[in-house]
């Protein structure tokens, strides 16, 4: 199909983008990779009145190492995700989830910014950034501010982004020492997003769990962390019995999407078995 008549613009700045967003912000979508807006205005499920480009904005992309942590650019591809040395051996997990997105057509064009504001419940990121205990840095004409991963997904396709603010970037502290991370997948085979994905990080103390961080995409309407299992392993030895315990206690934290290829009842098991999988690969 022919997408609806509308007008363009390449924005130079992040400003720039700011302003027109006021101007009209109902009528108005961000273009960055655009791997869901684009079939969406084909489609005409979208028909914005203005496209913004802010796939040129410098500021906007690229990947920051300091002392503090970590902060990934909005506009950061998957593909540099991928790609970059520092950040694999800062925090190898984001390597692990972007050789799991897609194919290298769309890691090359897609961005982990837009991932998030577009807030699939199947993608990716989420579950890793809320696993990370990130922060999510917005801009909007009252400036910026940060929300925590964990409260940024509100619903399916629904995050905590006004129609007048762009999501900037991500902020991940530095983990505690120690800490190991595993992101494991399972992909639906036709469209290779995630029918459950899970972000686990676990740092080991004199034979005991000083904490554990949960994230789960895929499996309800938004990412969400997992408090109820990650209280109880903590101070725990990654035995299977405890293990078990923690992967169930996970797996009835929500309640699950049920669809034509996967009932609420699969992904509730898939919780429990990739978060079994997950754990017994980290007290290895």
């Amino acid at each position: 199909m022919i997408p609806a008549a509308f007008n363009y613009v390449r924005a130079a700045s992040l400003a720039q983008a700011i302003d027109l967003l006021r101007e009209d912000p109902d009528g108005t979508k961000l273009l960055a990779g655009g791997h869901t807006l684009l079939p969406a205005l084909k489609l005409r499920l979208a028909s914005p009145e203005l496209l913004i480009d802010i796939g040129g904005i410098t500021e906007l992309k690229g990947i920051e190492i300091g002392k503090a942590g970590v902060r990934i650019g909005a506009l950061t591809r998957h593909a540099d995700l991928l790609a970059s040395e520092t950040l694999f051996e800062e925090l190898p997990i984001f390597r692990q989830a972007a050789s799991l997105i897609a194919d290298p057509q769309v890691r090359n064009r897609g961005t982990i910014g837009g991932s998030l504001a577009n807030a699939d419940p199947a993608a990716d990121w989420p579950a890793v950034v809320v696993a990370l205990k990130a922060e999510i840095e917005i801009a909007g004409a009252n400036g910026h501010r940060r929300v925590a991963a964990q409260d940024f997904f509100v619903d399916i396709f629904s995050t905590v982004l006004e129609p007048d603010e762009v999501l900037t970037s991500i902020h991940i502290p530095r983990p505690t020492t120690g800490m190991r991370f595993i992101y494991r997948k399972i992909r639906h085979p036709a469209s290779g997003f995630a029918v459950v994905g899970i972000a686990v990080g676990v740092p080991m103390r004199d034979g005991v769990v000083a904490e554990v961080s949960l994230g789960v995409t895929g499996a309800a309407n938004h990412a969400f962390a997992g408090q109820a299992a990650a209280d109880f392993l903590t101070g725990k030895t990654l035995s299977r019995e405890n293990i078990d315990q923690a992967a169930t206690l996970l797996s009835e934290t929500t309640e699950c999407l049920s669809d034509r290829y996967a009932s609420a009842e699969y992904r509730a098991n898939l919780i429990r078995t990739e978060t079994r999988r997950a754990l017994l690969a980290l007290s290895s």
